[in-house]
């Protein structure tokens, strides 16, 4: 069950990354997270907040939807949609070192956002946009 709820849109500029991240973390401080809980948080979300400001939209500016939802079980969900390009193939671009754009991007963004997470999902529509839903597990501070 919900017990709380957390919405926002952002333009999809690199200055809104940090700020979502800050956000988000705020947002889930309620659940009293560890110091590694709430940076593994900021991690992904950065990710995926880039990912649509670089691979989403590209060369353009859109909105960046982020849903962050608070369990009675004390997990967090936190869904970060964007209205861009979408992907053509989620189970490739998930691949480790893929990246469509090349240059210093070295792939790793849905990595990233695995290994500092309990479960990702990805779904992505081209020509209408991507929605990234990270799960979290938040065990806190010992009482």
């Amino acid at each position: 069950m919900i017990i709380n709820e957390f919405k926002m849109a952002v333009d999809s500029r690199s200055v809104n990354e940090s700020f979502s991240r800050a956000a988000v973390a705020a947002f889930t401080a309620q659940l009293d997270p560890t110091v590694e809980e709430i940076n593994d948080i900021k991690t992904a979300v950065s990710e995926a907040v880039t990912n649509c400001i670089v691979h989403g939209y590209k060369n353009s500016v859109g909105k960046i939807y982020i849903t962050v939802k608070i369990r009675e079980d004390a997990s967090v969900v936190i869904s970060i949609r964007d209205k861009g390009c979408g992907i053509s193939d989620i189970k490739k671009a998930r691949e480790p070192l893929y990246t469509t754009l090349g240059g210093d991007r070295a792939g790793l963004g849905f990595s990233v956002m695995e290994s500092f997470t309990d479960k990702l999902t990805v779904r992505s529509t081209v020509g209408k946009g991507t929605t990234v839903t990270l799960y979290k597990k938040i065990n806190g501070r010992e009482k």
